[in-house]
């Protein structure tokens, strides 16, 4: 069995790896829109965040008093997904709660990854399942690095535009990735933030509980990625020095707290799923040409 699916749908072509449900590749009429990984920059192309967001107080976590050895991201980016549904153009990945999966995260779960094409536009979906018979606390996100820059010239043509004016101050993040309560001011003008590979040398810009569900990624000529987000209150952008990509991830949850205890439950923004109910978070991503 192949180790990657491939949609299609008119000129655009997507592939997508069981291990992890990632998403490696997306091209419009030729067109690169996720980066090629280079693993002495970053290996990944757009890992799937579960059950947790973000960095881990000495990566562990604490359920009901035991320790968990849950860290950056949690771990589904890591675990082979099996194919529920698949046609040419969408497809049904699944990872459901297992023996290995209870070691670091000791509750029962479904999650399905379906991703959905056009010929202009991808759409990732997350549905997460309580199977259990008490409630779960959970996160999950998205992590595309689209390629910065992706319709030429330098990567200080393009700018982030978000749909509404967002803060002009972002989290600080201690080294161990850990949030701080202080912030740090962003070159921001009302809704647009103009890009620079320096405005990413210390540490991705985080805007918590971001007041836009949209942005565009757009290159001065208006070529454009739009991002439009269903039940993800946190936008983070990231790069990293030497990268041709920027990440605009899509968050549930974040960070722990420098001054966090560990407690999975009272973690930042985790979401508290009943037992037996589901819940569902999407993004949308749309190519204009300009």
């Amino acid at each position: 069995m192949s180790h990657t699916i491939r949609l299609r749908s008119g000129e655009a072509v997507a592939d997508i790896a069981l291990h992890g449900a990632e998403l490696r590749a997306w091209s419009v009429a030729g067109r690169a829109l996720i980066w090629s990984p280079d693993p002495a920059v970053w290996a990944d192309t757009a890992p799937i965040l579960f059950p947790v967001v973000g960095w881990t107080r000495d990566g562990s976590v604490r359920v009901d008093g035991q320790s968990y050895p849950l860290g950056l991201h949690g771990f589904a980016r890591a675990m082979r997904f099996r194919i529920a549904a698949q046609e040419a153009d969408w497809a049904c990945l699944m990872l459901d709660a297992s023996d290995e999966s209870r070691t670091v995260f000791p509750f029962d779960f479904s999650l399905a990854v379906t991703f959905r094409l056009t010929a202009d536009a991808l759409r990732t979906e997350l549905t997460i399942h309580n199977t259990g018979t008490g409630a779960m606390p959970y996160a999950c996100g998205l992590h595309p690095g689209f390629c910065w820059p992706f319709a030429g010239g330098t990567p200080e043509d393009y700018a982030i535009d978000f749909a509404e004016s967002e803060a002009s101050t972002v989290p600080m993040i201690a080294p161990d990735g850990l949030f701080t309560r202080q912030r740090r001011r962003v070159p921001i003008d009302g809704p647009r933030l103009a890009l620079s590979e320096a405005l990413f040398a210390r540490e991705a810009l985080c805007f918590l509980e971001a007041k836009s569900r949209s942005l565009r990624f757009a290159h001065r000529d208006d070529a454009a990625i739009t991002v439009t987000l269903e039940d993800f209150p946190h936008i983070a952008l990231w790069a990293r020095p030497g990268g041709r990509f920027l990440s605009i991830e899509a968050w549930t949850g974040h960070g722990d707290m420098e001054d966090s205890d560990g407690d999975l439950w009272k973690k930042p923004s985790m979401i508290q799923l009943e037992a037996g109910t589901t819940r569902r978070h999407a993004a949308t991503y749309a190519f204009t040409p300009g």
